[in-house]
């Protein structure tokens, strides 16, 4: 029997998603850059259809690194040599908590002394050199994973972008796509990009283990009354995620670049910035809206998820076992499609980067005259004209 009101949760979800859509119509012409960016990703999706599928690969090479770093990290904890010790019933036993060994427990008087007293498996330890740096073997292998798992993810960005920027390129969409775009782009990165990938991927690592370090510090310092420690933690940590987040940005821009023009990290990184200073206005409409209308479009689907687990637990209580705590596969269900929605989304939000990459690239280096002709689709041309001129007029205003 479902104890929760289904009514009550229908009208919540309604509410949400009323409100969204209100949104949505206020923000008004706002939209129509990034909607057009967004046709123009669909597009594009649409003529390489396999990088739809790229979010499985990149959900399988992390469930490898993840699962190798976890048992890493168990071998770590438990090695070393099994120590015992002392469990006595009594507090009282001068015995207690003394190591003991299981194989001569039985001939000392210990049990004698404090009756009942037991010797019980304590941890794994050792007094070696190994065990007294085992927390740094630890932190070693939390900046392997941090380090692998930020490689993946450039991986996939950067072959992504290589997949819709030959689109873009293309004279005669899709007419001059060059065949297999997403494995020809797998293919470059890995033999050509990989010491990129993997030096930008290092500077994000550091950055994140810097973090962990100092949560583990604010951590330690909660209890105690040093204001100005704790003070100073909290300014680190808030100025290391910016700068985690304002690198990520950085990366993500550069691996566009390395996969249009093929140079090196530190090049395509100043590339990559100099071009977003260029179209600075561009940049924080796109990238604000865009973001903005992808969520719309997670919660959404996490919202018609659990609509219909609703529906399923409604229709079929009968037949299902009793369900004490209906929120519970609803709000599985809700963190399972939103997650899922947004693996597949960052395919589209990496074709429009790109895209819009490309198109900044087309406007500085083309004049849409016959001798060199714009790449872009006129309607996006037009579009993208228009918010420019509009946001020109404003300022000077």
């Amino acid at each position: 029997m479902i104890c929760f009101p289904f009514c009550y949760e229908v009208t919540l979800l309604i509410m949400v998603e009323t409100t969204l859509v209100i949104l949505m119509i206020f923000l008004g012409t706002r939209l129509s850059i990034p909607v057009t960016l967004l046709k123009e990703g669909s597009r594009a999706i649409s003529h390489i259809m396999s990088t739809l599928f790229y979010p499985l690969i990149t959900f399988l090479l992390l469930a490898i690194c993840v699962s190798y770093s976890a048992v890493t990290a168990v071998f770590l904890a438990s090695s070393g040599e099994a120590v015992y010790k002392v469990t006595a019933a009594d507090d009282q036993c001068v015995y207690a908590n003394l190591t003991c060994s299981l194989l001569t427990f039985n001939q000392t008087n210990v049990t004698k002394v404090c009756p009942g007293a037991r010797c019980m498996f304590a941890f794994y330890g050792g007094e070696s050199v190994y065990h007294q740096y085992i927390l740094v073997l630890h932190l070693c292998n939390l900046f392997v994973v941090l380090w692998l798992v930020n490689f993946i993810y450039a991986l996939g960005q950067c072959t992504l972008a290589g997949a819709f920027a030959s689109y873009y390129w293309a004279p005669r969409k899709p007419k001059d796509i060059p065949p297999f775009p997403l494995y020809s782009s797998f293919s470059r990165a890995i033999r050509y990009h990989t010491g990129s990938l993997a030096f930008g991927s290092l500077i994000l690592a550091w950055v994140q283990v810097v973090r962990v370090v100092l949560m583990y510090l604010d951590h330690k310092l909660k209890g105690s009354q040093n204001c100005v420690a704790r003070f100073l933690v909290c300014c680190l940590r808030c100025c290391f995620w910016s700068l985690e987040r304002f690198i990520k940005f950085l990366n993500k821009n550069a691996y566009i670049m390395i996969a249009i023009y093929g140079k090196n990290f530190c090049t395509s990184s100043k590339d990559a910035f100099s071009l977003l200073m260029r179209n600075i206005l561009r940049v924080a409409t796109l990238d604000c809206i865009t973001w903005f209308l992808l969520f719309i479009g997670k919660l959404f689907i996490a919202g018609v998820a659990s609509i219909l687990t609703l529906v399923f637990l409604r229709l079929f209580q009968e037949f299902l076992p009793t369900v004490n705590y209906v929120l519970v596969p609803i709000v599985m269900v809700i963190i399972g499609s939103y997650m899922i929605a947004n693996g597949f989304f960052n395919v589209f939000c990496t074709c429009v980067e790109t895209l819009f990459l490309c198109f900044c690239e087309d406007l500085e280096r083309n004049d849409g005259s016959s001798s060199k002709p714009y790449y872009i689709s006129p309607g996006l041309h037009k579009i993208l004209r228009k918010g420019e001129e509009r946001a020109k007029s404003c300022a000077s205003s």
